[in-house]
């Protein structure tokens, strides 16, 4: 029986792949640019499984074309980069990546925190433009941490790992969530607030929500107006859970103090866009899960999932588990499997 084929949209660190190409046929797009849209859907179309970035678009269209797409693996947390309606429609199985990124993300959102309060950036640039002519009592005066206020938006993996981290440092932490957890309030002394509360009381506020439609542009002109002047926005989530024309507002007219992106809208931001000619604001390119372990151990969990599926298994990470039974058969009719594995026998 001939293997499985297996479209994967980036070259990945660590082993992930070498795991893989033992029991698939494997293409793998080599490019350090996201493959573009004519050979993204000419890939996907030839393969029964992929293994996508958030930077893939898997839409109506493209899966319109991938009539023996089983399985679509995404090397993220989220996945509003897949449109998950359309792939059920079609009894094609999603999967993501979650949990192995909490830390490593939540310790850059630390990093960024600390940047930001501490002007670091800022410093930087006074070095190497030779404005620094010595110390001085009053030069980039920044905030502590310490003692602080962080609001939490989005009391997920992450959220509990930032909330974790930020007790240590001996912040004061609040979080507003679709759903209150009492048992997380006790175990790191965190209080749940209306979302207009937590905006007003926060020094800091972090983002850790899923994009949807509802969280879409959750920070925007009037949001922003209920922070205080000196607080300061953080993002390491998704890029539009912030109205960026908004925050550039609030940002050039001080209203807010300052803000560290890590995510923005759209990525990359082009090299004149307004946000990057503000002292006050830190935009980094995506990278708060680039740890190398956390990258490899996200390749190897998305090759697990993909692997899993190609043998007729629903993985532990599937997205639209609501289309199992079907899937099954589905898979059973193709004729694809893992060196011959025989597809178990699961409860739906």
């Amino acid at each position: 029986m001939p293997k499985p084929r297996v479209f994967v949209t980036r070259h990945l660190p660590g082993d992930a792949l070498d795991q893989l190409a033992d029991k698939a046929e494997i293409a793998v797009w080599r490019n350090a640019l996201p493959p573009g849209r004519d050979e993204l859907v000419q890939e996907v179309a030839r393969s029964d499984g992929v293994l996508t970035l958030l930077s893939d678009r898997i839409d109506d269209e493209l899966l319109d074309r991938a009539t023996r797409l089983l399985v679509v693996s995404n090397m993220a947390t989220g996945f509003d980069n897949i449109d998950v309606v359309a792939a059920s429609r079609r009894i094609v199985l999603v999967t993501r990546t979650p949990g192995v990124l909490s830390a490593t993300t939540a310790e850059y959102t630390i990093a960024l925190m600390f940047a930001a309060a501490r002007r670091v950036v800022e410093g930087d640039r006074l070095v190497r433009s030779g404005e620094w002519k010595t110390w001085g009592p009053e030069v980039l005066l920044g905030r502590d941490l310490s003692g602080a206020m962080l609001g939490i938006i989005g009391m997920g993996g992450i959220g509990r790992e930032v909330a974790r981290r930020a007790r240590a440092l001996g912040m004061r932490v609040v979080y507003f969530s679709r759903n209150r957890k009492p048992g997380l309030e006790r175990r790191h002394r965190m209080s749940f607030l209306r979302l207009d509360e937590l905006l007003r009381e926060s020094d800091f506020v972090s983002l850790h929500a899923p994009l949807t439609s509802e969280t879409r542009h959750i920070i925007d002109d009037e949001t922003l107006a209920l922070m205080k002047s000196t607080a300061i926005l953080v993002n390491t989530a998704r890029g539009p859970l912030v109205d960026q024309g908004a925050l550039y507002r609030a940002l050039s007219l001080g209203r807010i103090a300052g803000a560290a992106l890590d995510v923005t809208d759209p990525e990359p931001l082009e090299p004149n866009d307004p946000l990057l000619g503000l002292p006050n604001v830190i935009v980094t390119p995506h990278i708060a899960s680039a740890s190398v372990a956390t990258r490899s151990r996200m390749g190897r969990l998305a090759v697990e999932n993909l692997l899993e599926a190609l043998a007729g298994r629903v993985p532990k990470h599937a997205v639209n588990r609501d289309i199992v039974r079907p899937w099954r058969e589905r898979v059973r009719k193709s004729g694809v499997a893992i060196l011959g594995d025989m597809i178990e026998r699961q409860p739906d």
